[in-house]
């Protein structure tokens, strides 16, 4: 920023002094050379002055003594050179003259003024006076080598200025760069210092108004997430040990039932783990180790769902004779993700459904399809207050499922929509081969 406004300072002043200066350059050299062609015609008016009339018949002709670097000339009719200094034979200018005229010129290196001498209105004479044009020329360029270093020294103080101005107009926007840098650094605790523009001051506020409003509701974000953490997670823990006491009791009525509420227990239990781990902290959420093979994840989800799916008359493959045996996944977010997905079929798609995995080196791919369709944008279906599938709907299902995803490292994305296919992918450490030992 400092060099652009020193930039801008001096385009300005550059522009303003070559519209000032070639002018007054002008007007310099035309006056200059004015002011001489008039102190010549003074001269030759003085000395027409003093000229006696009857110096053609032997009087004196006296003429003043010219100035510095100046010829005084008096000429008879013939027209040749009487008295005083200059060519012989009269020139042009002395020509003019003898038809009573004042005459200007610039000839042979030299300004020229020819005035004439009049007695009875006739010419008798002319007297003519001239300078060297060098002289004039020598005066214009000292004029303007003064003028280019008066222009010299206005582009030095200009250019002195505007590098202060650039540190009085970059240094509160530096500061405000490093406390914006220092609050993306974890800083919440950092303000903009107020500075001598008003401007950028009222920026400064609005951002610490904002960042206060943000810590706060960082703050709140933070208090809740604790909260719910303790809340939740203490009853659900209690609720466990107690149905867990239940099954401890030889009740074959309830036994049934109280597994069956134990295991939504866990399952909601390890809901509110992967929600509170996504919430936990504001950068991203901590890795997550593999800890449950693709088969039995896939046996424990079809589990889960196959009754649901068969209460709704509809059919669940989860195509778990096709997984691979021997790779590990982060159960309990991908196991989330699947229900999410599967509950979003159950919901809104159609027809039968089926859970493929597909072994892509570095990655699995889990595809979750039913036989519906899906005609909106694919972005918009993640987002939330958006669901997908083939009837639409309100929710915050698939934004969850994407963002777990994303703490996975994974993608999550729609890969068709005729019939509805969501895919997942994984990312999967590389098998290291162990070499054999040797004897």
């Amino acid at each position: 920023m400092r060099q652009r406004v020193v930039r801008v300072a001096v385009t300005a002043v550059l522009v303003a002094l070559v519209l000032l200066a070639i002018p007054l350059a002008l007007a310099v050299r035309a006056t200059l050379y004015a002011d001489q062609r008039d102190s010549l015609e003074r001269a030759a008016l003085a000395a027409a002055v003093r000229v006696n009339p009857d110096y053609a018949t032997g009087d004196p002709a006296e003429l003043p003594p010219p100035g510095p670097g100046e010829r005084l000339g008096l000429y008879d009719p013939k027209p040749r050179l009487h008295t005083g200094t200059g060519p012989r034979s009269g020139d042009a200018a002395v020509r003019r003259a003898f038809r009573g005229v004042i005459a200007r010129t610039q000839s042979g290196g030299e300004l020229v003024v020819a005035v004439p001498v009049s007695h009875a209105e006739q010419v008798i004479g002319v007297v003519r006076a001239s300078s060297a044009v060098s002289a004039v020329r020598n005066r214009v360029l000292v004029d303007w080598a003064v003028l280019l270093g008066a222009a010299v020294f206005a582009l030095a103080v200009a250019v002195l200025v505007a590098r202060r101005q650039a540190r009085a107009l970059a240094a509160p926007l530096e500061g405000l760069s490093r406390h914006c840098r220092a609050v993306m650094e974890g800083d919440l605790t950092a303000r903009a210092a107020p500075s001598t523009i008003a401007e950028i001051d009222q920026v400064a506020r609005t951002h610490n108004d904002m960042l206060h409003s943000l810590s706060e509701l960082l703050r709140h974000e933070k208090d809740f997430t604790t909260n719910a953490s303790h809340q939740l997670r203490t009853p659900l823990t209690g609720l466990q040990l107690t149905l867990e006491a239940g099954l401890a009791q030889d009740d074959a009525r309830l036994r049934p039932a109280l597994e069956e509420a134990l295991e939504a227990t866990r399952r909601l239990h390890d809901t509110v783990e992967e929600v509170l781990r996504l919430a936990g902290s504001p950068g991203p959420p901590g890795a997550v180790v593999p800890d449950r093979s693709v088969v039995h994840l896939l046996a424990e989800t079809d589990a889960r769902w196959h009754g649901l799916f068969a209460q709704d008359g509809r059919r669940l493959d989860c195509g778990v004779q096709d997984a691979p045996a021997d790779v590990l996944v982060p159960g309990r977010p991908v196991a989330e993700i699947l229900g999410v997905l599967l509950d979003n079929a159950r919901t809104h798609g159609r027809g039968s459904v089926r859970v493929t995995v597909r072994d892509l080196d570095d990655a699995l791919a889990f595809d979750v399809a039913d036989e519906g369709t899906v005609t909106a944008e694919p972005e918009g279906l993640f987002a939330r207050g958006r669901t997908g599938g083939s009837n639409g709907g309100t929710g915050i299902g698939l934004a969850l499922a994407r963002d777990l995803a994303v703490s996975l490292g994974g993608r999550l994305f729609l890969s068709g929509g005729d019939p509805t296919t969501f895919t997942l992918l994984v990312p999967v450490a590389p098998v290291v081969p162990v070499a054999p030992a040797t004897r």
